[in-house]
């Protein structure tokens, strides 16, 4: 089995106001996708990103981020276990960031050893 990356990209809307309720019913969605996928025993990690965030450069030069301006933002990540980069597709079909015009990159993964 191979390890493939997925990373949750969407644009921020600054103008969306989402409420207690609409919040946790968002929480438990993203809960019951990851619980399927690690039902399935293809689960490996996860995190969301995030605001604080600083950007290093050639020559030691730091720079802060992220940046209002940017277009789109990676909210977060997954790594899963699958055979092929298409099973690891087929496991991202039901996250909810594409309900929300967001998308899934899905990346394998090189061993650095």
């Amino acid at each position: 089995m191979k390890e493939f990356m997925m990373i949750f990209r969407h644009a921020p809307d600054p103008n969306r106001e989402v409420s207690p309720e609409q919040m946790q019913a968002a929480i438990r969605q993203w809960q019951d996708w990851i619980g399927g996928i690690a039902a399935q025993g293809k689960f490996l990690s996860t995190a969301q990103l995030g605001q604080e965030a600083k950007t290093l450069r050639a020559g030691n030069v730091v720079t802060d981020g992220p940046y209002a301006e940017v277009k789109e933002i990676i909210g977060g990540y997954l790594i899963v276990k699958a055979t092929s980069l298409e099973e690891a597709l087929t496991l991202a079909e039901g996250c909810p960031i594409l309900f929300v015009g967001g998308h899934v990159e899905v990346r394998d993964m090189i061993k650095m050893n």
